[in-house]
């Protein structure tokens, strides 16, 4: 699909800089939900039909972020995938994290102090130069949630390998603009609902084979058995044996809007997402003033007249650590980014 044929499908109210928040749902999304809705509502929803949503948007993220299907695990939520890993940690290890991380990156590794499991903080750009023999685990965003900065997961996926380090990424600011190879890296979590424009409520893991039985499936339950149909109940566990074994019990019509918005994200080439968001975050960067930062998200500490302006001129963005935050996605265009860029221009300090 050509990007402009894809932004045809989405309906936004004014200009909408705020992926990075809540992704949009395309029209072909909200068609799809709708009629499950209404099956549901007339009682003809069949809850072993959602399982061929839940595999395609499987099958789809796989394809996505370059790893074999049978190494995803779908879940609600990123946390708690990264709750799975995090109680993996030996006893009195160490894991790496950048400092002013998501905390949903350091929250389950902080939760096991207990343990004796120390978490260090160090500047996102030394996390790689920082990875040591004695680090069990580094865990980083692949994006920064706060302010858009790119990890250099070139080096740290080479530092890890030299020391033996194992890798986690959250891959929730960035699958969707950014092309990632997630085979590289132990495990990576990535919620749906910002930029692969899913609802709340999908999520995603990826498991390299050589750690499945290092993770302890803690919230396993019938929907990771190995035939899901059949281990509804009753002894003995029978899990799946590929990263299934992780899958938590799906919210089933948010599996029908996500594989829907991945059929949309997906047909379009992930080279041109990506030079399409980065080129019109740049080009607003430029348009109010600011060196280019190669991300699709733009962090600007603005004036107190900014919050005002937004709502004047329609334009939605977030407040993250004190700054604007701008997400620029699939359904902007350059009209919209000039737009913003006047409105803000000489308002950024």
């Amino acid at each position: 699909m050509e990007l402009t044929e894809a932004q045809a499908e989405f309906a936004a109210s004014g200009v909408y800089l705020d992926s990075a928040t809540l992704g949009l749902p395309s029209r072909r999304t909200v068609d799809a939900l709708a009629l499950a809705l209404d099956d549901w509502q007339r009682g003809t929803a069949d809850a072993r039909a959602f399982d061929e949503s839940v595999q395609a948007a499987r099958d789809l993220f796989a394809g996505l972020v370059g790893v074999p299907s049978g190494w995803v695990a779908v879940g609600h939520q990123a946390s708690p995938f990264v709750g799975l890993v995090a109680a993996a940690v030996p006893d009195g290890a160490e894991v790496l994290v950048a400092a002013g991380e998501f905390t949903s990156v350091t929250f389950p590794f902080l939760a096991q102090a207990g343990r004796g499991v120390t978490v260090r903080e160090v500047p996102l750009t030394a996390l790689a130069d920082e990875v040591r023999e004695s680090t069990y685990l580094v865990a980083v965003a692949a994006v920064q949630s706060a302010d858009g900065r790119v990890a250099d997961l070139d080096a740290i996926a080479e530092a890890a390998a030299r020391t033996g380090t194992r890798t986690l990424v959250d891959l929730t600011q960035a699958a969707g603009w950014l092309p990632v190879d997630a085979s590289r890296f132990d495990w990576t979590v990535t919620s749906a609902y910002k930029w692969l424009l899913a609802p709340r409520g999908t999520a995603f893991l990826t498991a390299r084979p050589e750690r499945w039985d290092e993770v302890v499936p803690h919230s396993a339950g019938w929907y990771a058995g190995a035939d899901r149909w059949s281990s509804i109940y009753g002894s003995p566990l029978r899990l799946a044996e590929d990263a299934r074994r992780f899958d938590v019990s799906p919210a089933w019509h948010g599996w029908v809007a996500t594989r829907t918005s991945l059929e949309l994200l997906t047909s379009v080439d992930a080279a041109v997402l990506h030079e399409h968001a980065v080129g019109l975050a740049d080009r607003f960067s430029a348009g109010v003033g600011l060196d280019p930062r190669g991300s699709a998200i733009v962090s600007l500490a603005v004036t107190d007249a900014v919050p005002a302006l937004l709502v004047e001129h329609c334009i939605r963005g977030a407040g993250r650590a004190g700054r604007l935050r701008l997400a620029f996605h699939v359904h902007n265009t350059v009209a919209e980014v000039d737009q913003a860029a006047r409105v803000l221009r000489g308002h950024v300090s």
